[in-house]
């Protein structure tokens, strides 16, 4: 057992999340003895939870049954640090909306949750605390799977998994050795950024622009290493060229975050042989360029004096500002040894320190050799042609080389994932005298973590324990070798997670490539805009490597995304110190705030945080108000893309509308219930009956058109809310004779709960409950089927009857709007849709002496569409 447990981990042991779920479902009274008029209460909407928990998660259409009409939904699995926070139920909230959606939609949807379990904050946790990263890990798990269930997700928990499982990071290790084998992971000795505190490397893309580490805020320093590395930049115009992919669907600014990173692939990196007598030199110089057809007349090398390669003791001046470093580098394209100068005179590639000097193609390069005396031959190149041909020749013998040659930016380096670190996937390599490195072989996978001790103040395994761990023989020739001790960055683990949960049981490999090729790529994928460079373009990384193995069925693994905004709280510093204090310890003074001891007080608002004390305790708000009220708090007012200052003004707005949507739904059942079937058939005699039924109609399909197009084309989760909210105006704006006897009213109304469903599942499922059970229904059983269940209906549909806008836009501006009925614009194709606007008289009037060019329809069925014309004016006579 845990030795020493954190708060939060007491505090939601399995006996008390029991004791907190009979407190929380506690029913102190009976929903039966409410009247139509009653407002729901908190006892009441538990009442409701509790019976419905069991239930909304049931009716889940199988992958297996549906195999061609799945919908992958997926949200960012997170870090298990033991306790949820807002950000975590924000995105899951949003994520499990959606996934309910898409399967009323008729979708076999695929919404999985797991664990991105290795990693320096569990390690560094777990020494802290004197236990083992494994037991730290799984209660962490274990705590979180428990706070998740109660807020009652439709997760599919049989996909579970988590990193550190053996059964997961063997397939981590076989990814790493298919890269080997591809010459796409490789070691090499290199000048690393070194985290202090954490005491590990860190990529380049780990460190922020004051060269402090991502975690620990250390100020990182540069080490000598022998390191590996996934040879990222094999694939940079690849995944740059993906952005362009017309299939990806509301990527909206990351694709300029993506393209910034990968930047334009206009040059080639290469590593060049370092001779040099220094001991602390790496074996190789990696150098970028954009004149690769000049290469093999390269004839200097120049470094930024701000190098670490800068050594003043081995270096001499031989001009003001030009020194000489007792080092060279040899150029394989033509075998020379060319001199390197350290300087300032000369013009660095962006993001680089290292110029490679080719003076027959660079007036600057020609400068500088004349400046340190160095000869050279003048050299062109007649033709593109030419040109080309060199420039395949170069990129061709680089990569047969192993030392580059692909299409690269001069900011992309490649993917440094060694972590000297204990709490990650083993890196399966095997180090031999004789034979170098060698892979383990694939029977031999897992290579599993040596258990820690995690007694006393041990963490870690002991120094006997790794020795012993590490002896082993070369697979190659039998000889005795050394297992690599290294571990792998994190981001190894969740760059390829999505594929996993496609078939996360498998034993014989890491996915079947047929179901795979069946469901890939990600329909939805739902995450903070903090990974939104990194992660995604490892993961994108993968997924084109995996491609090119063909293994997946296209390149880019993400075909829609939504980018959550960040859940801000308020936070206080003294203004003379910055440090953070509570807010029940500052107290207003007129404008101003300050401590109860007078201290000045600065409030903003700022990313919730344990140190800022500035977080909300998810669980606290479902004490307070329920799992849906929680749910529809979270969900309206902003939409999932914004940040969100968090606010609990607008709950009394939500509880407002639960009780306008209870007290509606219990009038319907209590006027059916008393009316004769006879009365229910007879004329109406109220004079706007008409107009009231013409009104249900057009609210019904206005309503779901609008609520519909904002789940899926514009994500504003809190727009659709907002709409529900209008069509629950809608409902009771109109007579009682109406809701009695219309058919189109009860349209309206289980329109009303149906779209609910999604957002609210527990209390829509009620709410359907008592609309199914009124005593007389007039809609049509090929609507709805009111024997079954809320999640067993299907998303409604727009009336074919119903007038639908096309808007139309001539020279890109907009021109005029038609409402025409859906049965006709869904049939429409560009030729249709603009010999329709032809017969127009305000376009005949428009179009006089004008000649149409192109035409282009957009449209979706059952959605507004936009017909797009470009017209050009006809010479006069």
């Amino acid at each position: 057992m845990m030795q020493s447990l954190p708060r939060s981990l007491k505090v939601m042991s399995r006996c008390k999340t029991r004791r907190f779920l009979n407190k929380y479902f506690h029913q102190s009274c009976r929903l039966s003895n409410a009247s139509a008029s009653t407002p729901i209460s908190l006892d009441m909407k538990r009442a409701i939870e509790k019976s419905w928990c069991d239930k909304i998660n049931l009716c889940k259409p199988s992958v297996k049954d549906n195999p061609k009409n799945t919908f992958y939904v997926l949200s960012m699995f997170p870090y298990p640090s033991g306790a949820l926070h807002m950000g975590h139920v924000r995105v899951y909230t949003i994520s499990d909306t959606i996934a309910r959606f898409y399967r009323l939609n008729g979708k076999s949807v695929i919404h999985p949750m797991g664990w991105d379990a290795f990693g320096l904050p569990a390690e560094n946790a777990a020494i802290e605390r004197k236990i083992s990263p494994v037991v730290w890990t799984n209660e962490n798990v274990e705590m979180m799977r428990n706070q998740l269930k109660m807020l009652n997700y439709s997760f599919d928990w049989d996909r579970e998994f988590a990193t550190c499982d053996p059964d997961y990071y063997k397939w981590t290790q076989e990814l790493f050795l298919k890269l080997f084998d591809k010459g796409l992971a490789y070691q090499k000795e290199a000048y690393v950024n070194w985290d202090p505190v954490d005491q590990t490397v860190l990529a380049e893309e780990q460190i922020n622009a004051n060269q402090r580490s991502w975690r620990s805020g250390a100020l990182v320093e540069k080490k000598l290493l022998k390191q590996w590395f996934i040879r990222t930049t094999a694939f940079a115009k690849s995944l740059l060229e993906g952005l362009d992919d017309p299939t990806l669907k509301e990527w909206k600014d990351i694709i300029k975050l993506q393209k910034h990173w990968i930047g334009d692939c206009n040059g080639i990196s290469i590593d060049f042989k370092l001779v040099s007598e220094i001991p602390e030199f790496p074996g190789t110089l990696n150098i970028w360029t954009d004149m690769p057809e000049f290469i093999e007349y390269a004839k200097f090398v120049a470094i930024s004096p701000q190098s670490v390669l800068h050594r003043k003791e081995h270096t001499f001046e031989i001009d003001a500002g030009i020194k000489s470093l007792n080092a060279k580098i040899i150029n394989p394209f033509s075998g020379e040894e060319l001199p390197i100068f350290i300087t300032d005179k000369v013009v660095y590639p962006p993001w680089r320190d290292v110029r490679l000097g080719i003076p027959s193609a660079s007036m600057d390069d020609l400068k500088f050799s004349e400046l340190v005396g160095i000869p050279f031959t003048r050299h062109s190149i007649r033709s593109y042609e030419q040109q080309q041909q060199k420039i395949t020749e170069v990129f061709r013998k680089a990569r047969e080389w192993k030392i580059g040659g692909y299409p690269v930016s001069s900011r992309l380096q490649d993917w440094l994932i060694s972590r000297q670190r204990y709490w990650g996937t083993p890196i399966p390599i095997i180090h031999c005298t004789n034979c170098g490195a060698q892979p383990v072989p694939r029977d031999q996978l897992p290579v599993t973590l040596l258990k820690s001790t995690h007694s006393g103040s041990n963490t870690k395994p002991s120094t006997r324990d790794v020795k012993d761990w590490m002896q082993t023989e070369c697979p190659k020739c039998g000889g005795t070798a050394t297992r690599e001790v290294d571990t792998m960055d994190t981001f190894v683990d969740s760059s390829w997670y999505f594929l996993r949960f496609i078939d996360s049981k498998n034993k014989n490999e890491m996915f079947s490539v047929e179901k795979v090729q069946r469901t890939f790529p990600v329909d939805l994928y739902i995450g903070g805009k903090e990974h939104a460079v990194l992660h995604l373009y490892f993961a994108r990384f993968m997924s084109h490597f995996l491609h090119s193995e063909g293994l997946l069925p296209c390149r880019e693994p993400f075909r829609q995304l939504l980018v959550q905004g960040v859940v801000m709280g308020k936070t206080y510093k003294v203004v003379s110190t910055g440090k953070y204090v509570p807010e029940n310890e500052v107290v207003t003074e007129g404008n101003q705030y300050k401590t109860k001891s007078g201290e000045l007080v600065s409030m903003h608002w700022e990313k919730m945080s344990k140190s800022k004390h500035n977080g909300i305790d998810p669980l606290n708000l479902l004490i307070k108000y329920g799992i849906d009220t929680t749910r529809l708090l979270i969900l309206a007012d902003v939409a999932p893309t914004s940040t969100r200052n968090w606010s609990e003004d607008t709950v009394k707005g939500i509880k407002n509308w639960q009780d306008r949507l209870w007290t509606t739904v219990r009038q319907f059942k209590t006027e059916r219930d008393k009316m004769s079937l006879e009365e229910l058939e007879s004329k109406s005699t109220d004079s706007k009956y008409a107009e009231h039924d013409a009104y249900m109609f057009d609210s019904r399909n206005y309503f779901l058109k609008n609520v519909t197009f904002n789940i899926v084309e514009s994500q504003q989760l809190s727009v659709a809310i907002s709409r529900m909210q209008g069509l629950t105006n809608s409902l009771r704006k109109v007579g009682i004779e109406c809701l009695r006897k219309s058919r189109e009213y009860e349209r309206a109304l289980a329109v009303q709960i149906i779209m609910l469903a999604p957002f609210a599942p527990h209390f829509a499922s009620e709410l359907w409950s008592i609309f199914c059970s009124a005593k007389h229904h007039l809609i049509d059983n090929a609507e709805v089927d009111l024997d079954k269940a809320l999640f067993e209906q299907k998303w409604p549909d727009i009336d074919m009857d119903y007038n639908l806008a096309m808007n139309v836009y001539i020279n890109k501006r907009e021109f005029l709007k038609m409402k025409i009925p859906r049965c006709k614009l869904d049939e429409m194709t560009a030729d249709t849709a603009l010999e329709y606007v032809i017969l127009d008289s305000y376009y005949q009037k428009y179009s006089y002496n004008t000649n149409v060019v192109a035409v282009n329809f957009e449209s979706r069925k059952g959605c507004d569409a936009s017909l797009y014309i470009t017209m050009e004016k006809q010479k006069e006579d």
